[in-house]
């Protein structure tokens, strides 16, 4: 019997890694599909307007899916603000700033830097809400940002000072995604992980409908054919999938592990940029990325926030997810 469970408890924790790593990888899928629809003409404006009105369904076909199986208690009228506020901060703003600096930097530079947002995270926490960082947490912060400066020196060598406006536009995205992460905690706990993304992308997909009808309302029924099949894959390959697979991830290993196997996204970008995108591979861009992915792995293994009542670590919406990001 006790030999029966282990086997259980083993299958569940092997199954529950290999979600959390597929969930990341499609994830990172994003900013391929992404940079593949600015090839055929398409603009920030009218992709996350497409992006965000083709997931919407498929959002809300998992919330009635999960409104069957339990009973969910009504919202206030100030949780419906604070949930259009995060769904700004952390699906529209967040999206829409990176889908904007994807015009000028490489896929994997735009990883690394969204890789970031626990450190970002870490530092609002420390100069907004006066929580401790240990030393070994600055060490940890100084190394990703060094990792971070030495990949962003390689994408500058080749599409000089306009990277570095995409780099602040990403990582301005990733401030943001922090800014939603710490304001969804209180709230998940409160409405539920699936009812906060699905209200929440709601809200950013009306912004987004706004948004492309005061940019040009014509946008998105005038595309190529391969802009809407690239959009089609990035609401559902990399948005709605990949978030109910760390969903389930999370259920089976817990955040920490997670966001360990998500370690798996900056890698997998950078190689899918290679061969989908034919962006090189450097020495400086895999140190860099190094830098990155071990200061996280500290962040993590550690786990101090969370003993502090933040989970900075966390890599979903639920993020999110980011599924968004």
């Amino acid at each position: 019997m006790q030999s029966v469970s282990r086997n259980l408890h083993h299958r569940r924790y092997v199954y529950g890694l290999f979600m959390a790593g597929l969930g990341s990888i499609l994830f990172s899928g994003k900013a391929i599909l992404v940079k593949l629809a600015f090839g055929y003409g398409a603009n920030a404006e009218t992709l996350i307007a497409l992006r965000m009105l083709m997931a919407l369904p498929l959002f809300w076909g998992i919330y009635w899916w999960q409104a069957h199986r339990q009973v969910m208690s009504p919202l206030t009228f100030k949780d419906q603000v604070k949930i259009f506020s995060l769904g700004f901060m952390g699906y529209f703003l967040s999206s829409y700033l990176d889908f904007l600096g994807l015009q000028y930097i490489s896929v994997g530079l735009e990883r690394i830097v969204l890789y970031l947002t626990p450190t970002i995270v870490l530092l609002i926490s420390y100069f907004v809400l006066n929580k401790s960082i240990s030393r070994l947490q600055w060490c940890a912060l100084a190394v990703g940002y060094l990792g971070m400066i030495v990949v962003f020196i390689q994408d500058a060598s080749s599409t000089g000072s306009m990277a570095l406006l995409g780099m602040l536009l990403v990582f301005a995205s990733a401030c943001s995604y922090a800014i939603y992460m710490i304001g969804s905690g209180e709230m998940v706990r409160r409405v539920g992980s699936v009812r906060l993304v699905v209200y929440a992308s709601s809200a950013s997909a009306c912004m987004s409908v706004i948004q492309i009808l005061i940019y040009d309302p014509a946008a998105v029924f005038v595309q190529a054919p391969q802009i809407y099949w690239l959009s089609l894959l990035n609401a559902s390959l990399c948005t709605v999938i990949p978030m109910l697979l760390i969903m389930i991830a999370i259920n089976r290993i817990g955040s920490p592990l997670v966001a360990q196997a998500g370690i798996l996204g900056p890698v997998s970008t950078l190689f899918m940029g290679w061969i989908v995108l034919s962006e090189p591979i450097t020495w400086i861009q895999m140190g860099g990325m190094s830098l990155v992915m071990g200061a996280m792995w500290l962040l993590v293994r550690n786990n101090a926030p969370s003993k502090q009542g933040l989970n900075p670590t966390k890599p979903i919406d639920l993020e999110g997810s980011d599924p968004l990001n």
